[in-house]
């Protein structure tokens, strides 16, 4: 597992209603990369701009980072991912709708379940790269 937090990145610790903690798995380096860079054009992160790292870990590898999703974000364009991504996205609903958002822009999204509590919610999806990197609603 790997979060490397950006000491300088806003603090996204609280119990803010905007925060959504994401985990990707089943994906390689480059493209948890590129989700993570999708969401970062779009909201602050505890990230900061550096690309995931591989530890040398024969296990399975899971990438985190936190985001404050305080708006709705702009439209971008199709990105393409060298295979599947699994993200978990996990916070108050209309944080959560709005990492939602900028990643149905971004690529093909299926929901692979979620699960609501009180004041969050958890969503598992699955992220496939749109045909040729058109935006998935010009289809």
């Amino acid at each position: 597992m790997n979060a490397s937090p950006d000491p300088t990145a806003p603090d996204t610790d609280d119990a803010s209603v905007d925060h959504v903690q994401v985990v990707l798995s089943d994906c390689s380096v480059a493209d948890a990369d590129t989700v993570f860079n999708v969401l970062r054009a779009h909201f602050p992160s505890d990230r900061g701009a550096g690309t995931p790292r591989q530890t040398g870990d024969a296990g399975p590898k899971v990438w985190t980072a936190g985001f404050v999703a305080a708006h709705s974000p702009d439209r971008g364009p199709g990105v393409l991912l060298a295979g599947p991504v699994t993200a978990t996205l996990q916070g108050g609903p209309v944080a959560v709708a709005r990492l939602r958002e900028a990643l149905d822009a971004a690529f093909v999204v299926a929901d692979l379940g979620a699960a609501s509590g009180d004041q969050e919610i958890e969503s598992q999806l699955r992220l496939t790269s749109p045909e040729h990197g058109a935006p998935p609603g010009d289809r």
